[in-house]
């Protein structure tokens, strides 16, 4: 009996210790705010944060993106800033390549009112990027950061917090997304056009799109209508340029928000970046910025709240003109065949000088003016030497 009564003690202990030990581990202290400052947004909202590489005083421009799986540091800036980055065997995939990078290790990077130390940035050429935007774009920013804290962004004030990891309490009015987190995120999705399924897409706030594809998905699954018109657009990823064809899907549900008459890409996805068949796509931020998010990913959380740019319409303009911005000056890039600035006479190569009497040379406002379908809108370029004006009208995808 004596032996019982110590045996249930011993067991009533190292029950209790379990517990006790169960909740030390469970209860955290509150999140808090370490740090609030201002992004902007580009092309397709894609958010860029202002930030210094210790110990330079330069501002450099970060695209935030979920799609990273760390953190890079533009070729060119790197040697700019005069730093001799490592080579590795490390290879990174992107929608037009695969390539091995180098690597900057134990970094110090300067936000305002916080600084993120022991980041290792891989290195990339992101000339691209800076083309598309008319922005410099000196790095990329993923996994590093969020795996590190919650970040919150408020497209309604433009401005993104960074906050410690523990409890928090989500705002009223939103939903709760349980991703797979792997440092990429993967999200369900249910997509309908000529069928309706459910499938996984990347969470993708670095893409300045809706909805991306890959071309094995869409002809394995056959949701989309084959008979539904399709345009040819050029895209822009890490790696470089790819040929993309543009259409519009009936529905996309997220959660429990429902959109109509999405703009969507379907691409050769040679290199496997979004990994099918465990996902068939991407969602980008001309989605994700609907909503002010928060992002816990030590919770496995992203709790999304609908914001003032919820209704805002798409862009179903189409031209089949691709514009960068090189060297301070605005070139034509790609004009796709059959599309509207192909009848208009542009060609690639083209210094565009003004779109509707706008000689700015801002790149965004040149893009804006050639996004009401419908419009006739006048373009005058540099071609060899002489100026011209060319009349385009901007064609509808709808």
């Amino acid at each position: 009996m004596k032996r019982n009564a110590i045996c249930l003690a011993i067991l009533f202990i190292c029950f209790t210790h379990t517990i006790v030990k169960a909740q030390e581990e469970f209860i955290q202290p509150p999140s808090r705010e370490l740090a609030k400052f201002p992004f902007e947004q580009l092309t397709g909202g894609i958010v860029i944060m202002h930030a210094k590489l210790d110990p330079f005083p330069d501002t450099l421009n970060f695209i935030l993106d979920t799609g990273s799986s760390g953190i890079s540091l533009d070729s060119t800036t790197a040697a700019y800033l005069g730093l001799k980055p490592k080579p590795t065997e490390v290879t990174i995939r992107g929608i037009a390549g695969i390539h091995k990078v180098s690597f900057l290790y134990n970094q110090k990077l300067h936000f305002p009112r916080h600084t993120v130390d022991s980041l290792n940035f891989h290195i990339n050429d992101y000339s691209v990027l800076s083309a598309v935007y008319g922005e410099r774009i000196d790095g990329i920013v993923g996994y590093s950061l969020f795996s590190r804290y919650i970040i919150k962004l408020d497209y309604d004030s433009m401005k993104m917090s960074i906050c410690t990891r523990g409890t928090i309490r989500y705002p009223r009015g939103g939903y709760l997304l349980k991703p797979a987190i792997n440092q990429l995120v993967t999200q369900t999705l249910r997509i309908r056009d000529a069928e309706t399924m459910s499938t996984r897409a990347l969470y993708d706030m670095g893409a300045g799109l809706c909805m991306l594809f890959s071309r094995d998905c869409v002809e394995d699954s056959n949701f989309i209508d084959r008979k539904k018109k399709r345009l040819i657009k050029e895209g822009e990823g890490l790696g470089g340029k790819i040929d993309m064809e543009l259409f519009v899907l009936k529905e996309l549900r997220l959660g429990p928000y429902r959109f109509r008459n999405v703009p969507s890409y379907i691409f050769d996805d040679e290199n496997n970046v979004t990994q099918y068949p465990n996902t068939c796509g991407l969602l980008g931020n001309d989605i994700l910025r609907r909503f002010n998010v928060i992002l816990n990913y030590e919770k496995g959380d992203i709790y999304l709240t609908p914001n003032s740019h919820y209704n805002e319409s798409f862009d179903y303009s189409y031209t089949g003109l691709e514009l960068y911005l090189i060297n301070g000056v605005i070139i034509a890039g790609d004009v796709a065949k059959g599309s509207p600035a192909e009848a208009a006479g542009i060609k690639e190569g083209d210094q565009v000088l003004a779109v509707n009497k706008n000689f700015s040379q801002n790149l965004n406002q040149f893009k804006l003016s050639l996004q009401t379908p419908g419009e006739k809108v006048k373009i005058i370029i540099r071609r060899d030497g002489v100026i011209r004006e060319i009349d385009l009208k901007v064609k509808s995808i709808l």
